[in-house]
């Protein structure tokens, strides 16, 4: 997972809602250099609410958000069980202080559902400006900083999910 001057971020959990009037909220957890980052946010759609949620998790790592360059989504075959592959391509952040490297990073993932694809397929086009030498270290940095402030959210004392919590019937919910 790291080299010492790259830690890889891992996508540990996420949850979308979404419905037609209503703004789409999603959370995220990332998970590098022995630190748990983690968000929630708002947007347009379940697919745009994840990246602003993955964006402010990562607010510190990255100093600023990244250019969403492209998202393209293509069937890879035909039928309700077809995947789709998601393709992201990103550029480093521009602004004052964020000057680390210049390009383009491309993330595809390929899965049934398409929402799941298109947070890992941004995460790993994250990953791959990450590998890049002119950010090297920037996750392992930002959580030592975490880690000595109060705003440090180790692995052991992250939020968890409520495994206990009784499943909500959306179908019954929808058809009332």
């Amino acid at each position: 997972m790291s080299d010492g001057t790259t830690a890889a971020l891992r996508l540990a959990r996420w949850t979308v809602t979404s419905g037609s009037n209503v703004n789409s909220r999603a959370a995220v957890v990332l998970r590098a250099a022995h630190h748990d980052w983690q968000a929630s946010a708002e947007g347009n759609g379940a697919v745009d609410a994840l990246l602003r949620a993955v964006n402010l998790a990562l607010e510190d790592v990255l100093g600023a958000v990244p250019l969403l360059l492209a998202y393209d989504v293509h069937a890879l075959a035909e039928g309700p069980d077809a995947e789709g592959r998601v393709t992201v391509r990103i550029a480093p952040p521009l602004s004052a202080g964020v000057e680390r490297a210049t390009g383009q990073y491309t993330g595809e993932v390929a899965s049934t559902n398409i929402v799941a694809a298109s947070v890992e397929a941004y995460v790993t086009a994250l990953n791959a400006m990450l590998a890049d030498g002119a950010w090297a270290g920037a996750v392992a940095e930002a959580g030592a900083r975490r880690g000595r402030g109060a705003q440090a959210v180790p692995h052991a004392s992250a939020a968890e999910y409520d495994d206990d919590a009784r499943s909500i019937d959306t179908t019954a919910w929808f058809n009332r």
